[in-house]
């Protein structure tokens, strides 16, 4: 990864930082154990790819960053409020997420319930509450692309065909159906949202972004899974080897650990194509797909 992305992902993490800051309740607000449980969600923590993905189809457009941030903000509240549910009880159970405790833990469950459920419905209030590209019709297919994006056709499809297929032998075609939408709708929702809040694209310039967007998007859960094997909890900032203990397939159970790298490289490849004829516009597209197939945490 070099210096200079490392610097730009860095400054749009502190921007993110401030924007979802700005955009939550005040924790001092009544409902306050709500608010807290909030911000507690979604505040100092994550890697923040998906807001990165946004700024970096937006660099393709030439989107502005005020623009890009709300879009961002309104994803990442999303990707927030799918972690503090999949940690209750009855999803994953879980007690640690982005190295701190899960909110049902910190705060309880009943109150985790609720801040996820606020946390998606803050998203659209997001998203609706600024003007983010020129078109209006534009800005309501950004609002169906979110939900579609987060509801039984996406996100919540995909977990729920996860929990169904609990100590299932599952082929690579269902494994790969599953993921595409419980982590990959929201990771190509990312990018296509940053590339309406700019220059709008020709056709088959957006099938491109759009086709580029779901290889990354499967390759980061491949990678997913290849750490859940070889790293630690401290590392990962949340429970490793849970996917075995319960077991889930994933993409090491399947294909074993060499060939589940030499998947993630096989999608990263993939991905980098469709983004031939976009030249230096695609320059940060290009290092978050190779940071996200590289990452070691």
């Amino acid at each position: 990864m070099s210096h200079d992305f490392q610097t730009w992902s860095f400054a749009i993490q502190q921007q993110m930082e401030l924007a979802l800051g700005g955009v939550l309740p005040p924790s001092d607000h009544l409902p306050q154990r709500l608010h807290a449980a909030m911000r507690y969600a979604v505040l100092g923590g994550g890697k923040r790819v998906r807001p990165l993905l946004v700024f970096a189809a937006g660099e393709l457009v030439g989107a502005p960053a005020e623009r890009l941030q709300y879009a961002a903000a309104a994803v990442e509240l999303i990707h927030a409020y799918s972690l503090v549910h999949d940690d209750l009880p009855c999803m994953d159970d879980d007690v640690l997420r982005r190295g701190k405790p899960t909110v049902h833990v910190e705060f309880d469950e009943a109150t985790a319930l609720l801040a996820g459920d606020a946390l998606q419905t803050a998203a659209f209030e997001v998203l609706a509450g600024h003007a983010l590209c020129d078109d209006a019709a534009d800005q309501v297919r950004m609002l169906k692309l979110l939900a579609t994006a987060s509801g039984a056709a996406g996100m919540a499809g995909g977990q729920a065909i996860d929990l169904a297929s609990v100590g299932l032998p599952l082929s690579l075609p269902q494994l790969e159906h599953m993921h595409i939408l419980k982590t990959g709708a929201l990771i190509r929702a990312s990018v296509l949202l940053g590339s309406y809040c700019g220059t709008p694209l020709a056709a088959g310039q957006r099938e491109r972004l759009d086709r580029f967007a779901k290889l990354v998007g499967l390759a980061f859960q491949v990678v997913d899974d290849i750490l859940d094997v070889e790293a630690d909890s401290a590392t990962l900032g949340k429970t490793a080897g849970k996917d075995a203990a319960h077991d889930k397939p994933t993409y090491v159970s399947l294909l074993g650990l060499k060939e589940a790298k030499q998947r993630a490289a096989e999608l990263e490849a993939e991905a980098l194509a469709c983004l031939d004829g976009f030249g230096e516009a695609a320059r940060r597209l290009r290092e978050l797909a190779h940071f996200i197939v590289h990452r070691a945490f």
